[in-house]
């Protein structure tokens, strides 16, 4: 079996950056890293260099999205207050993607670090259980135990009744600190 070549440089930033832009899910760096013949390690440096050119990539915890600046539809944000134990993260992931909301991402106020912001960009129950498999798997911690419990989500959806509705359900079930 012939060696592939490895993609070089300049060429290689605007390949993972066109397969970023065509797709519809993200990408890890694993499979940019196989597609480029390269070690994941130089794609993390790519990504770095193309957010240093502010193309809008993001990394998940499901890989690296490709996030369009103008976005037709209309959505609505709102950022919350919850409080509930690391087991609990599931269900409250759940009930938010349920009733159709977007988790954006996870924010904590550190006492030394000050602002931490984590991004989740979960919008349905198999996002939620890669993203949960994930936190397993590596054995990482959840923001949430930095803060006994205590964090931000911002949430986002097509209108506001889907954020209301998200948010009494998590009123509803004690994990909405209200304000």
């Amino acid at each position: 079996m012939k060696e592939e070549k490895k993609i070089l440089g300049e060429k290689r930033r605007q390949l993972i950056l066109q397969w970023l832009k065509e797709s519809k899910r993200p990408i890890t760096g694993a499979e940019l890293a196989a597609k480029t013949n390269v070690s994941r390690q130089v794609i993390v440096q790519d990504i770095s260099l193309l957010k240093a050119r502010n193309e809008p990539i993001i990394a998940t915890s499901q890989g690296y999205l490709y996030l369009p600046p103008n976005i037709p539809a209309q959505t609505y944000t709102r950022t919350i207050a919850c409080f509930h134990t690391p087991e609990q993260t599931k269900e409250e992931l759940y009930i938010l993607v349920d009733h159709g909301v977007t988790v954006k991402d996870v924010k904590i106020e550190h006492p030394v670090y000050g602002d931490l912001t984590a991004s989740v960009m979960v919008s349905n129950r198999l996002e939620v259980d890669q993203f949960i498999q994930k936190i397993e798997e590596t054995k990482a911690s959840y923001l949430l135990q930095l803060t006994d419990g205590t964090h931000l989500h911002t949430i986002e959806a097509d209108s506001t009744a889907k954020l209301d509705a998200a948010c009494h359900a998590l009123q509803k079930a004690g994990f909405l600190i209200e304000s």
